[in-house]
């Protein structure tokens, strides 16, 4: 049975209006939805957030090989002392973010700050569809076929980019370091070959290969309820909560209809020690645009428990697979060889502790591990405390791999 557009619409509009009238959050940390409506910056990322904290930024440009052109930035110390660069290190961010969010506190709170005064040569990397990259050779961002991937590209195409280039301009392995979505796609990656041999490392901040474990009861509504169907039936191939239908939508359920609290903690697990305050700097910012299609895959994972390549259906698995089934990331082709620290935490409805000891048991390694049993999702990245919790367990990690005495 075929649904016309208008019920398609209808249906859409009635499945957003009853999440966001039932997902109803703490008043600790409400977000005003007026300020999505922000204009993002018109700067690049280095002038806009690195360089006004002091630190030497330069901005770089490469290209994947379906088009996609990326934003990498390279991050120097701040010392201003003239010396050799440490090992490259690569910041992958999560879902609905991109580049900044590892410099959206003080230089003494943010990851991509503290690995540059330890000496490393940071790398800042931006995927497709996020502000800081630039587009696509050919598509406009208007057009349908612009927005049609998922993490699977993400993975294989944008941070397989990024790590060939950072390794060809630096002749030198690569560490990576990742978030949320971003250890997705490191974890895909590391499973091809060609890739995982110019890594070094890897530090995995929330790592998710399998969701499906996770409690995060906002996302449960959304699976259960196919919105990531619905949207992908009415035509939406962009996600962008700051365009003028997202904040649209928005401001008609909130405008004096419905109590629109942050989701945030429906979302991601209640976070400990996040900063509330800063909250409307961060959404000078944040979110940034993502795929329907990204989504889709997402929640494909979710409602099947596995970690695989996107989901065409079986006749179209046919076609881009030459199976019925999608291929899955065999995490047990990661070499041993590769070291790997993961951070985790109990309050993290997203990185479920179950789902993270099924990855742990896949990987044919054994990573280091920090658990700390009352961070939640954001806190991994913008915790008040994230350096002495987190950041120094990272630091100590790569100091023992003994790359270089910079650090």
């Amino acid at each position: 049975m075929e649904f016309s557009a208008t019920v398609i619409a209808v249906t859409g509009f009635l499945v957003i209006s009853f999440l966001l009238s039932t997902a109803v959050g703490s008043t600790e940390d409400f977000i005003a939805v007026s300020n999505l409506r922000r204009k993002s910056p018109t700067a690049s990322l280095c002038a806009s957030v690195i360089e006004p904290s002091g630190f030497p930024c330069s901005e770089h440009i490469t290209h994947t090989k379906d088009g996609y052109v990326l934003g990498l930035q390279r991050v120097s110390s701040s010392s201003g002392a003239v010396q050799p660069r440490g090992p490259p290190v690569l910041l992958i961010h999560g879902l609905f973010m991109a580049g900044d969010a590892w410099f959206m506190d003080s230089p003494n709170q943010s990851l991509g700050f503290i690995l540059a005064d330890h000496g490393f040569d940071v790398w800042v990397g931006n995927v497709r569809g996020t502000r800081w990259s630039h587009g696509h050779v050919s598509l406009s961002e208007k057009d349908k076929k612009f927005w049609d991937w998922s993490w699977q590209e993400l993975a294989l195409y944008d941070l397989g980019e990024m790590i060939r280039y950072i390794y060809s301009v630096t002749n030198s392995k690569v560490f990576v370091v990742g978030h949320s979505q971003g250890t997705i796609m490191s974890l895909a990656a590391f499973t091809q070959p060609d890739l995982v041999k110019m890594v070094e490392a890897a530090a995995l901040l929330c790592p998710i290969s399998y969701l499906g474990h996770i409690t995060a009861q906002f996302v449960l509504r959304l699976v259960k309820l196919h919105l990531d169907e619905v949207i992908l039936a009415m035509g939406i191939h962009e996600l962008n909560f700051k365009s003028n239908l997202g904040t649209r939508i928005m401001d008609i359920m909130c405008d004096g209809h419905v109590e629109c609290g942050d989701l945030l903690t429906s979302i991601t697990g209640k976070n400990c020690c996040f900063n509330n305050s800063r909250i409307d700097s961060y959404l000078e910012f944040e979110p940034h645009p993502t795929s329907s299609k990204n989504l889709h895959h997402l929640f494909q994972m979710i409602r099947k428990g596995t970690f695989a390549m996107y989901d065409y259906g079986m006749w179209k698995n046919m076609r881009y697979y030459s199976q019925l089934e999608p291929p899955v990331f065999e995490l047990s082709s990661i070499p041993s060889s590769l070291p790997i620290w993961m951070g985790y935490g109990g309050n993290d409805a997203l990185a479920d502790v179950s789902d993270v000891k099924h990855t742990l048991k896949e990987l044919p390694s054994k990573p280091n591990l920090l658990y700390l049993d009352n961070y939640g999702h954001i806190d991994f990245l913008l915790s008040v405390k994230s350096k002495e919790d987190v950041y120094d367990s990272m630091l100590a990690f790569f100091s023992s791999l003994g790359r270089s005495s910079s650090y």
